[in-house]
């Protein structure tokens, strides 16, 4: 990938507020940085951001986005874990 491609925003997560913004401190504490998008929209009236629940997204640039998607695959995996 060249540098003019890393640039660009990759979705890792989309959740409710309280889970992405989960998503998005993990990442953080791991260098990663994130972005949330649709924050208020998402918050306020989820179905004029995206259709069902969960309209907040987090993002990362796309050089990051390999490393961000196996911690988000890691934290659904606990948080599904729970509900046995």
């Amino acid at each position: 990938m060249n540098k003019a491609d890393d640039s660009h925003a990759v979705l890792v997560f989309t959740g409710h507020a309280w889970e992405a913004d989960m998503v998005k401190n993990i990442l953080e504490n791991e260098g990663i940085r994130a972005f949330l998008n649709n924050e208020h929209v998402g918050t306020l009236a989820p179905f004029y951001s995206t259709p069902g629940m969960g309209a907040v997204r987090v993002v990362v640039l796309g050089d990051e986005a390999e490393r961000a998607r196996a911690i988000v695959a890691d934290f659904e995996k606990d948080r599904y874990e729970g509900d046995d």
